[in-house]
């Protein structure tokens, strides 16, 4: 068994940050059987296994190999089964195959994960420790922490289009929330600024703040309704073409189901999936599950419009966020100034600034301390998976 290093003051806080992090993914898969942590229904899903092998890889890869000395790799085939997307790093499995990785099995992943969460002890003791190795360690950090989000919403679409719509935990739920506020915001015309300012942790993607001139507009302080949502079905909203963006209209005419993921019509009655089983849907509940498609009909049908990214963050500060990402009618883009960093870790955001749209504010899957106002989350439109919901501007 490996000795136990000794951390010092200055590794300790960073040390315990690892480790809590490490283990909240471990906690999320608690529940699970062997058999949930492999399967991939569609390409855009990846197995619990491979995020759990994925995160570890990352410390291994960026951190462990440039920064610890005599590292060996745990296993010389384990990057090319769980790199994602990082191209300067080496070859690697086409997205669509991780479901296929049988092998290595479920207790050798966490087997990998124990021994290199050993070696991050071991470094992290160093007593001075470079500041490149900490700033590695919290984008690490936080990248796990999208992991974690993307983990659970995988997990409900595995679980979700299981013929028995099996709990995951009992009790546990990611829609039931309810709006608190029904006011609207009028934001005046003016010059804001836009884009993460002060200490503390962002993603390059946020930063380059700038100014940005807005028009006067009103934001709900509220989010779109299941019931608001129901009326649109009701009223042939995904019959009516004249609602829709023209790749909306495309897409939806190719749908089996018309309505947002998750949703039956059983007798007349809408029900959809929770991680906490098949549920009736509550009209009153906040609406979930929607592609950035389905949003902008919804909108056109009420005479609205999706905000911009700039227009919901100016008013971000004047409605509770947080409960659903939230579509925005704003193309991904680098703000003004925006950079890659040197290497494979500049493949992070700014190569997949092309074809997908902003979402602002968390969800209910979001982990904890890991939101913010200025964070710019991104999905191409019609993607329904993650928690995504609306609130209308005009």
């Amino acid at each position: 068994m490996l000795e136990q290093p000794v951390l010092t003051d200055k590794s300790v806080d960073l040390y315990h940050r690892f480790a809590s992090v490490r283990q909240y993914t471990e906690e999320q898969c608690a529940p699970l059987q062997i058999e949930d942590y492999v399967p991939q229904p569609v390409p855009f899903i990846s197995p619990p296994k491979w995020h759990l092998a994925h995160t570890t890889w990352f410390f291994e890869e960026f951190v462990l190999k440039p920064y610890s000395e005599h590292y060996q790799v745990y296993h010389k085939d384990f990057s090319f089964l769980f790199n994602s997307y990082y191209n300067a790093v080496g070859k690697r499995i086409f997205r669509a195959d991780r479901g296929n990785i049988t092998r290595p099995g479920v207790s050798e992943v966490y087997a990998y994960r124990q021994y290199v969460d050993d070696a991050m002890k071991t470094l992290l003791a160093k007593a001075e420790l470079p500041a490149e190795v900490s700033e590695t360690v919290i984008l690490g950090l936080h990248h796990e922490q999208q992991h974690q989000e993307l983990l659970i919403t995988d997990l409900k679409y595995i679980l979700g289009h299981n013929p028995i719509f099996p709990v995951y935990r009992e009790g546990f739920s990611l829609v039931e929330q309810k709006n608190e506020r029904s006011d609207v915001i009028r934001i005046p015309e003016g010059v804001y600024e836009i884009g993460f300012n002060g200490e503390g942790f962002c993603y390059d993607n946020e930063l380059g703040r700038h100014k940005v001139y807005l028009h006067e507009y009103q934001i709900a302080q509220s989010l779109v309704t299941n019931g608001e949502f129901i009326e649109f079905i009701k009223d042939g909203g995904y019959e009516r073409s004249e609602l829709w963006l023209d790749e909306g209209w495309s897409w939806i005419s190719n749908q089996p189901t018309k309505g947002p993921l998750y949703w039956h019509q059983l007798e007349g009655q809408w029900h959809h999936y929770t991680l906490n089983g098949f549920k009736p849907v509550a009209e009153d509940g906040i609406l979930c599950h929607v592609s950035l498609y389905e949003a902008a009909a919804f909108a056109e049908w009420k005479g609205k419009r999706l905000p911009t990214e700039f227009e919901w963050e100016v008013a971000a500060d004047q409605f509770n966020w947080g409960q659903r990402w939230e579509w925005t009618n704003s193309a991904y883009l680098p703000y003004p100034g925006f950079a890659k960093v040197d290497g494979a870790i500049g493949e992070y955001n700014g190569k997949f600034m092309i074809n997908q749209m902003v979402l602002r504010g968390a969800s209910t899957a979001t982990s904890p301390n890991h939101s913010r106002k200025t964070y710019r989350n991104f999905f191409h439109p019609q993607l329904q998976w993650q928690c995504s919901g609306v609130r209308l501007a005009f």
